[in-house]
């Protein structure tokens, strides 16, 4: 059930984009995304508008050469989304907001019990490795051969 601290919560007004990260989000969001190296250019983007951008586009489903121009290019939010996934940035991510959503509905940060159900697991895949080997069948002969013989 909604109730008016959910509602302040959840209250995007006063955000260029309803994607946009609040201030609050940004907080616990930014110490997890790795400085830039040291020596070489200094980084010149702005980390939280490429934050932005993913979330416009995983939020509004768009393509990516449909990002709104006051957002960085797409080649820069698309490069800096495979450096997360590559150096784990984006399972920091995950797992720290992950662990305070749990806290803060008045859980454990991580779970002690799963339940698998039946019908979700894996079951025997099509197409998977054959139940004989070639090795121990017959050899087929070829039309070529049993046509000479």
């Amino acid at each position: 059930m909604w109730k008016p601290e959910h509602r302040r919560a959840a209250d995007r007004r006063g955000l260029r984009y309803d994607s946009d990260l609040t201030d609050a989000e940004w907080a616990v969001v930014e110490p997890l995304i790795r400085p830039a190296k040291r020596g070489g250019r200094p980084r010149t983007v702005n980390v939280r508008e490429v934050l932005n951008a993913v979330f416009y586009v995983l939020w509004t489903g768009c393509q990516w050469k449909a990002l709104p121009k006051d957002l960085p290019p797409r080649s820069t939010v698309w490069e800096y989304l495979d450096l997360w996934e590559w150096d784990g940035t984006l399972t920091r991510i995950h797992h720290a907001l992950y662990v305070e959503a749990r806290e803060q509905a008045g859980r454990e940060g991580s779970p002690t019990t799963a339940i698998i159900d039946s019908q979700t697991a894996k079951g025997a895949l099509k197409g998977g490795l054959r139940s004989t080997r070639p090795g121990m069948m017959p050899a087929r002969r070829s039309q070529a051969a049993s046509a000479t013989s």
